[in-house]
Parts: C-alpha cells; sequence; structure tokens
C-alpha cells in the first residue's frame, strides 16, 4: 500500500538526479495517484503495470528497485523482459508473501472468513488504513510464486534486508538468492534494520548498491 511519494522512492529519485541518471518511479493501479481500487488488485495486474511502465515509459537497459511487494514485482517483471534489465535491487523483497508469509500463517478463523466473505480486513502499523486482503488476491498469486523453482535471471541481483524485519523474514533473501541463477547475486544484511528500511545509513546503503550497478563512481552520501 505504499506509494511513490514515500522516502525511499523520493530518496532514489534524488540521488539519481545528482548522479544524473535518469529515474522512473509511479504507482500501481489502486495505489496513490493512480486510478482503481487496491481491493481489485492482483499480483499480476500490478506485474502488467510494471511491465507497461518499462515498455512505454522508460528507455534503455534498467536497474531495477523493488521494496517490500515491489521486489516481488521487479523479479516478474524482469521475467518478462529480461533484455530491458541491467541489475535488480530487492529492498527487503517479499516474492511469494501471499502464501508463505499470509495464507501460511492466517488462523483457520482468518482462512474461513476469506473463503466466505471474499475478503479479510487486517490493521496496519504502517498507516491508518487497514490492509483489505481479498481472495482473490491470495489465489492469483499463485499463477506468480517464483521460490519454488530456480529463477532464471542472470544479472546481478542486490538483496537488501533487515534483521528485525517483522514482516519478511531475513531468510527470504538467503532463500531467494539461492533461487536466482544468476552467478552475481549479494545479499546484505543490516542487523538493526526494520521493514521500512528508511534510515539514513540504510538508504546510503540501498543507493551504494544503486551506484556500483550504474557504473556510477562510490557515493558520497
Amino acid at each position: 500500500m505504499s506509494d511513490m511519494t514515500g522516502t525511499k522512492a523520493t530518496h532514489f529519485e534524488e540521488h539519481c538526479a545528482r548522479r544524473g541518471l535518469a529515474y522512473t518511479r509511479f504507482d500501481y493501479s489502486g495505489h496513490g495517484q493512480s486510478t482503481g481500487h487496491f481491493a481489485d488488485g492482483t499480483i499480476g495486474q500490478w506485474a502488467k503495470d510494471a511491465i507497461a511502465v518499462l515498455d512505454h515509459v522508460a528507455t534503455g537497459p534498467q536497474i531495477l528497485v523493488g521494496s517490500s511487494m515491489g521486489g516481488w514485482i521487479s523479479l516478474l517483471t524482469a521475467l518478462a523482459r529480461p533484455d530491458r534489465i541491467g541489475g535488480l535491487i530487492g529492498v527487503a523483497a517479499a516474492p511469494d508473501f501471499t502464501e508463505d508469509l499470509m495464507w501460511a500463517r492466517f488462523s483457520d478463523t482468518q482462512k474461513q472468513t476469506i473463503e466466505e466473505t471474499g475478503a479479510l480486513i487486517e490493521p496496519t502499523e504502517y498507516g491508518d488504513d487497514p490492509y483489505t486482503i481479498t481472495r482473490t488476491l491470495i489465489v492469483e498469486a499463485r499463477n506468480h510464486l517464483l521460490l519454488r523453482t530456480p529463477i532464471n535471471l542472470t544479472f546481478p541481483v542486490r538483496l537488501v534486508q533487515g534483521m528485525q524485519d517483522p514482516d519478511v523474514p531475513w531468510q527470504t533473501a538467503l532463500k531467494l538468492a539461492d533461487k536466482l541463477t544468476s552467478n552475481d547475486v549479494e545479499v546484505h544484511l543490516i542487523k538493526s534494520g526494520d521493514h521500512r528500511l528508511s534510515k539514513a545509513d540504510e538508504l546510503a546503503a540501498i543507493t551504494h548498491h544503486i551506484d556500483m550497478l550504474a557504473g556510477c563512481a562510490p557515493s558520497d552520501g
């Protein structure tokens, strides 16, 4: 439910502007300034949104940066357009979260609510609006699960993950690294980092990886 006005998205834009790098940020349908309703969204639809931006807005080779659900979407985008991608940075990347971090952890009562009513309303500590987790979201996402088989991407991948993340276990980054077929994969664990990874030193760590993948000189912060 984050949008393109968030701390990380705007920080990366400012950083890329200083480095002379083109930068594109956007809102998925049902998010931020985009039309549509969040509850109508699916992983497949949001991946189509990202692919459309790649196809019709961005030009040349791209470094994809995706946070949380965006990490999953960036992987799906890269698999759809591997020739357009020069590198990928996952920030607390959460591939398969609907199945492994939601459905697998739901109580029988929560699962019954989703099955019978079509949705589960869950509070979130990250904003005033609760999450609406629909049956459609859970079921459709099963068409896009990635961690069950090798992920055939060959470009450089950097995974930045907080070890105090209450939403995405840091072991997820290790599992993702193992599934990627690329030999150029690095996992950057931040021991004190939570899910947001928006503190100054955490942002600097991520922008360092952007600089390295883009071939820029080491950042001075």
